[in-house]
């Protein structure tokens, strides 16, 4: 009991000197006003205590009580007998009962006065006492008496105690209790020191324990005592409690709940409601914004009745999610999902994140993150206190979607697919529904193919009219390519096409399902027939698509130069397009700009369409699926090995296991992990496809597989498995009438094979077709590749020059993976020719601009999913990168002596290097940089010729960006590596 009176010396004082007063004959009236758990009732118990003891004063007590209230005189009734002035069934003052009813205004006053006679006639004898708890509670009548007897109280040894709940029943009369004959003291929350006083006072902890305990109840109940002594009583040993749940007892849930269920005014409850709800969002509610939702008036004002020191008292206890599970327990369910709306719908209107509004309208906490609880109450058993209403009105599915769109920008693709599902539960006219089943479904696809195609197929059928099926159609046969049934997205799109009488709507859904068609082989050809046909035909704004397919296939079959299919596409680039084929088209332009070697435009096209990181893509979009794969292959024909994996790596986790296999995409990253050194992981991506399912597919998509596999086989020495796969792209590739290396050089990578095989003639008959066709396309990619082939092939002196003339072609592409290949072979050809120190120097520079290729970036290793794994040669630090490592053995191989370790890049350079390298990045010849510094033009040359080395540089213009630099080479590798000179 004395530790409830932390911090009331002062009302105790107060008391003192009214008791004083009373007992010198000059009666006081005291009030202690508090709202509930502040502990007036104890306060007003030690007064009575004391001055019963010490101050020898007669207590008359009564405790008012709600159940009596409409009881008129019950209060008075009370005080009397305690007084002992009747016996039997009444209680009698002067002779007379206190009647049991309301009397008329003129014998109210009699009664009164009788009373206050009565009371000072026991008072003569000595002092009283008279301590009411609970006033609020008192009836109206008792009411008016008390205030009655606290004008008359100046000549009576009489001390009139009183407890009143703060804001409590303010539709009852206030007491008019004069100010010269007494005073009121509120009563205010413990502080933190008085609370964790309260919280140290029992057996002793461990000090982390005790710290904590202290905390909790400091936090969890804005310093009410009767609050902080059930959460003490409730706690068990261990951790502070992180849910309601978690508690030992029932004590502190019990304490607010009953003060919800039976102290609170409508009022206060709605208020304290409001605060539990709204805290219990992802953002608290300003005070006008909270007053309104707890119907409080819209002006945000505090009335009389709900003064700001409690709005605030229970603003903070609120504020702690112990608090709030113990007043939303309390409630009734109707009256949460009510005041939950209401929050809902003032935030939408305030235009509060849609996120907010969708936390709101889902019923869940976000003191966790949304994204948490979304997964728990939509994807796995709901818990038993969230609901989960259907959207009633337009405003909240509209507010849904609005939250999905935000989580999807975001990359939380779970939380956004859960929220579109609920807003599906609304009320929908067809074509709202058939509206976010589309965009559901757009999401569904990465996760679980099976679920999008059902819900696509679903959404057809919600409609008759041919335009609305025909919206839907390309989305179904997207998701069906993506799962690998593109035989069933070209029935899909030609049974809605038939039922199509709009003849450009035809045209639009026959050149999409052209483009859905190039990953079938038999389908691709007869597609291609039609789009020869429709091109002379087609709108304008539909002819750009239909070209570009035929100078896929055309370029593909190695019928054209990549000149002339420039001269095609780039015109209509800037030609209008219609918007159902905006994706498509420049998904059929960005392959062949990738395939013509402007990978940077090509990179700007896919980057036009496809949504910014951590968003995933449509793969609904047959445009969008096509633009993926350009973008990847562009990054990884650069050697932007790092960009292939952070940009795609995501999409590919989150389709396993779920039905796409998406095999050119795996190929991609499983190269560019490949080269970066994570071998075992790059082998373990490409296992995850079936090869069966591939036998039954004759997509695109499994050539390249088959060649991203032939490559790993050739960098591990397996030379046949190699072979065998370069062959199996082959056949399928033949079967689509592609026989240009521009995609797939399978021709070249079998040759290189069969050289290792001891098969000379048969590759040099690749080789050479290989040639031929790359000489069409005249890419110097393709030429450059093929002659590397051919210089393998052909062997000695002509193997020499092909290869010379492969080096030259390559240093004029955005190649750097071919040129260092084929430079490797050019110097192990140059040693083995007895030119060991060109062959060298070949050898460096293809080990320098490996290094520099695996520059890392802003994405470091860690974040890209594996390790290096350990160089099985190298007796050194193991090196990343397969073509660091090829050059390394080559260096080895070839004779090359192990040096120092030196650093790679500008800080590599000497003074004087350094001297000369700044003059050439300013534009000086060799002759002008020799007269400047006093030295020969031959000392010049072989300086730039060790700086471009250095630098990995080839060319005079590349010097200025490398100055200054932070080096060229991997941190991890390149900047402490081994030297060979």
């Amino acid at each position: 009991m004395r530790n409830v009176l932390l911090e009331r010396d002062e009302a105790l004082a107060e008391a003192a000197r009214a008791a004083e007063a009373a007992r010198s004959g000059n009666g006081r009236w005291l009030l202690f006003r508090a709202t509930t758990g502040l502990g007036r009732t104890a306060l007003l118990e030690e007064v009575a205590r004391r001055e019963a003891t010490v101050g020898g004063m007669r207590v008359l007590h009564a405790r008012c009580s709600p159940e009596e209230s409409a009881f008129p005189f019950g209060l008075v009734r009370l005080i009397f007998a305690e007084a002992g002035a009747g016996a039997g069934a009444g209680v009698e003052v002067d002779g007379e009962d206190i009647p049991f009813a309301d009397p008329p205004a003129a014998e109210e006053q009699q009664i009164f006065h009788r009373l206050v006679a009565s009371l000072a006639r026991t008072a003569a004898r000595r002092p009283v006492l008279v301590a009411v708890d609970d006033l609020h509670d008192a009836d109206a009548v008792s009411r008016r008496w008390i205030g009655y007897l606290a004008r008359r109280l100046a000549g009576l040894p009489v001390l009139l105690l009183l407890t009143e709940c703060l804001t409590e029943y303010p539709e009852k009369d206030n007491i008019a209790l004069p100010g010269a004959t007494g005073t009121s003291v509120t009563l205010r929350p413990l502080g933190p020191a008085a609370v964790t006083r309260l919280a140290l006072a029992g057996p002793a902890r461990t000090r982390k324990q005790d710290a904590d305990r202290a905390e909790l109840c400091v936090r969890a109940c804005a310093g009410n005592p009767a609050l902080v002594h059930a959460l003490l009583a409730d706690l068990r040993e261990g951790p502070p409690p992180g849910r309601l749940s978690d508690l030992a007892g029932r004590r502190y849930r019990d304490v607010i709940g009953h003060w919800l269920r039976t102290r609170a005014t409508p009022r206060s409850r709605r208020l304290a409601l409001t605060m539990a709800v709204a805290g219990d969002g992802p953002a608290p509610l300003g005070g006008r914004l909270l007053h309104e939702a707890a119907d409080l008036g819209p002006d945000g004002h505090n009335t009389p009745a709900d003064p700001p020191a409690d709005a605030l008292g229970l603003g903070r206890l609120f504020s702690h999610p112990l608090a709030r599970e113990a007043a939303l327990a309390a409630a009734e369910p109707a009256e949460l999902d009510a005041l939950r709306r209401r929050i809902a719908r003032l935030l939408d209107e305030q235009g509060a994140p849609a996120a907010h509004v969708a936390a709101h309208l889902l019923h869940i906490e976000l003191h966790t993150e949304l994204h948490t609880e979304l997964h728990t109450e939509l994807h796995t058993e709901p818990r038993a206190d969230l609901h989960t209403d259907r959207p009633g009105e337009e405003w909240m599915t509209q507010s849904l979607e609005d939250a999905a769109e935000d989580a999807v920008r975001d990359g939380r693709t779970d939380e956004a697919t859960g929220l579109l599902r609920h807003a599906l539960t609304a009320p929908l006219a067809p074509a709202r529904r058939a509206g976010l089943a589309l965009r559901l479904a757009a999401l569904e696809l990465p996760h679980s193919a099976d679920a999008c195609i059902r819900r696509l197929r679903a959404a057809l059928e919600l409609h008759a009219d041919g335009h609305e099926r025909a919206a839907v159609a390309p989305a179904l046969g997207a998701a069906l390519v993506a799962r690998g049934r593109t035989d069933t997205a070209m029935h899909v799109m030609r049974q809605v096409g038939s039922a199509v009488e709009d003849d450009e709507l035809v045209r639009v859904l026959q050149t999409t399902a052209a483009l859905m068609a190039s990953h079938d082989a038999i389908a691709w050809r007869n597609a291609v027939a039609r789009m020869r046909e429709l091109a002379a035909t087609a709108p304008a704004t539909v002819e750009p698509l239909a070209c570009g397919l035929v100078t896929e296939y055309e370029a593909g079959a190695g019928g054209l130069s990549a000149a002339e299919a420039m001269t095609r596409v780039l015109p209509r680039l800037k030609a209008p397009v219609d918007p159902r084929l905006r994706t498509g088209w420049l998904g059929s332009a960005a392959t062949l700009l990738q395939w013509a070697d402007r990978l940077d435009e090509a990179r700007a096209l896919a980057d036009e369409c496809l949504p910014a990181p951590p968003a995933l893509p449509d793969l609904t979009d047959i445009g969008q699926q096509c633009l993926i794969s350009v973008r990847a292959e562009a990054a990884l024909w650069v050697g932007d090995f790092r960009r292939v994996i952070a940009e795609n790596a995501p999409l590919l986790d989150a389709r396993t296991a779920q039905g796409l296999r998406m095999p050119h995409l795996v190929s991609m990253v499983a190269l560019a992990h490949h080269e970066l050194g994570h071998r075992a992981h790059a082998r373990r991506l490409v296992a995850t496809l079936d090869e069966v399912s591939a036998s039954a597919d004759s997509s695109w998509e499994w050539n390249e597989l088959r060649h991203a596999r032939a490559h790993m086989h050739m960098a591990e020495g397996s030379w046949q498995a190699a072979l065998d796969d370069y062959l199996s792209c082959g056949r399928g590739q033949s079967a689509r009438d592609f026989v240009s290396p521009v995609a797939t050089p399978w021709r070249s990578g079998a040759a290189l094979a069969l050289v290792r095989l001891g098969q000379p003639a048969r590759a040099l008959d690749l080789a050479e077709e290989e040639l031929r066709h790359a000489r069409t396309w005249g890419t110097p990619r393709a030429v450059g590749r093929a002659l590397r082939a051919h210089g393998a092939a052909v062997g000695g002196r002509r193997g020499l020059d092909s290869l010379h003339e492969a080096v030259a072609v390559l240093r004029q592409a955005p190649a750097p993976v071919e040129l260092i290949e084929t430079l490797l072979d050019l110097g192990q050809a140059r040693i083995g020719a007895g030119n060991g120190r060109k062959g060298r120097d070949d050898l460096h520079e293809a080990h320098t601009l490996a290094l520099r290729l695996l520059a890392p970036d802003s994405i470091p290793d860690s974040a890209l999913g594996s390790e290096p794994d350990p160089d099985p040669v190298s007796d050194s630090a193991p090196v990343a990168g397969r073509l660091v490592r090829a050059a390394e053995n080559a260096l080895r191989t070839g004779g090359a002596r192990r040096t120092h370790r030196v650093a790679m890049g500008s800080a590599a350079l000497t003074v004087a290097e350094r001297r000369i390298v700044e003059l050439a990045a300013m534009g000086q010849t060799n002759a002008e940089i020799g007269a400047a510094l006093h030295l020969a033009r031959r000392t010049v040359e072989t300086h730039l010729t060790n700086a471009y080395r250095k630098l990995g540089v080839t060319r005079r213009t590349q010097l200025a960006s490398c100055l200054g630099g932070a080096g060229t080479g991997n941190p991890s590798a390149a900047r402490d590596m081994t030297a060979l000179a």
